[in-house]
């Protein structure tokens, strides 16, 4: 009895950060990861235990400047800093974000076609980006949470999927805890592109906003220390979930796919399919579901994000916890960019495109976000007592230093090597 009180305190402790670590893992992402596991076997799993640190650092930071500013990053950017920089910031979130929501509807439909093939992905991803919209705009906040936060229970499919292929422990192991570093041109792209998914800008936002709408929701007016606890264990825990996510994708596709001499997966569905015949009907099964069940989970997010950007920058009424007759703009704002998203794949932007347009336009604005991000955290005008702790800039200056290494190496390999 005691176990399951215990258990039932820590469900409703966790919310917005393992939401948030769980969009994290999206259709997209696991591309990445399955392209990182395909193309280099296991030599990329000791990226999960840097970047776990690193991300939950960022994302509490965010957390706490929604908690203290009782606003989004955005508004944040808004009252204290240029208008350049806010506009900025507007003007490459907008592209990255509906490619984003287009290459997982796109995955997402891809997947949906492998599991019932008589019927044709586009009309799966039709089918999602509706379902999603209906969910998104007639139902409170409340009820939103709760069912993204049931959601990420489907992700712990990816825990169980390496183990119905044999495995050698002590090569697991070894590769994740001493890193083996190849300094070749795909090697380094495959981390950068790892960092990138890892360490996305519209977590940043979404992040910070969504803590706001949970302080309205719960009717919390004063931030305590209780509160901050809180919050700090509720991200921690979802970030190290999205790690795990993250590290069970590449063991899977590194041991099954790499071994089998499968070095080239370029979508989610290739890596799924490709796992079919090689470690059985159960693996493929479970790998299909995962995808659509992570891309239910981070669509919201992604269109959240945008739509929180939008309205907070213009002064707009906002917030999932308003109907759509209070917050029409919010909402429209959502509606476009999944449309939007769903329709990028009809006019020549494939998902392996907007994957790269994406990492670029993420890995451009996410050192600018991260530096102002650890501005804002330390400045006592504004965070009063809840400035960073010491750790916290240890880690948020170590996650600035290899973003902006990774932004250098992304717009050198694209556009120079």
């Amino acid at each position: 009895m005691k176990l399951n009180t215990r258990f039932a305190r820590f469900w409703k402790l966790l919310g917005p950060g393992l939401v948030t670590g769980a969009s994290d893992d999206d259709p997209s992402g696991i591309a990445t990861y399955s392209q990182a596991g395909a193309g280099f076997g296991l030599s990329t799993l000791w990226t999960a235990l840097i970047a776990f640190p690193l991300m939950a650092a960022i994302q509490q930071m965010c957390a706490r400047i929604g908690l203290v500013t009782k606003q989004g990053l955005t508004g944040t950017l808004k009252k204290h800093y240029p208008r350049p920089v806010l506009y900025l910031m507007l003007t490459f979130s907008f592209p990255a974000i509906v490619m984003n929501i287009g290459a997982d509807i796109a995955g997402m439909g891809a997947v949906g076609n492998l599991l019932i093939p008589t019927i044709d992905q586009s009309y799966f991803s039709v089918l999602f980006t509706l379902v999603l919209l209906g969910l998104i705009i007639y139902l409170p906040y409340a009820k939103i949470a709760a069912i993204l936060k049931y959601l990420c229970i489907v992700m712990l499919v990816y825990f169980i999927v390496p183990f119905l292929y044999k495995q050698d422990v002590g090569e697991i192991i070894t590769a994740t805890f001493i890193p083996k570093i190849e300094f070749t041109k795909e090697y380094i792209a495959i981390l950068v592109g790892i960092l990138g998914t890892t360490i996305s800008p519209y977590l940043f936002f979404w992040q910070a906003s969504v803590e706001v709408e949970e302080m309205n929701v719960h009717k919390k007016l004063m931030v305590n220390k209780r509160i901050i606890q809180e919050m700090e264990q509720d991200v921690d825990f979802g970030m190290g979930f999205s790690g795990f996510v993250m590290y069970f994708i590449i063991l899977t596709t590194g041991t099954v796919l790499y071994k089998s001499g499968i070095h080239q997966i370029d979508t989610v569905e290739q890596a799924a399919l490709a796992l079919k015949p090689l470690a059985g009907d159960m693996a493929y099964l479970l790998f299909a579901v995962g995808i659509i069940g992570t891309g239910l989970i981070a669509i919201p997010v992604l269109s959240g994000s945008l739509s929180y950007i939008f309205t907070e920058t213009f002064g707009w009424e906002q917030g999932l916890n308003k109907k759509f007759h209070e917050a029409k703009g919010f909402y429209s704002i959502i509606a476009f960019s999944l449309l939007l998203g769903l329709s990028l794949n009809y006019i020549g932007i494939t998902p392996i495109d907007a994957l790269i347009y994406t990492a670029i336009l993420y890995g451009m604005t996410a050192p600018v976000l991260i530096a102002i991000i650890l501005h804002i955290s330390n400045n006592k005008e504004i965070m009063g007592d809840n400035t960073n702790s010491k750790l916290s800039n240890v880690l948020g200056f170590t996650a600035l230093i290899i973003m902006t290494l990774a932004a250098a190496a992304l717009l050198y390999f694209e556009f120079m090597a």
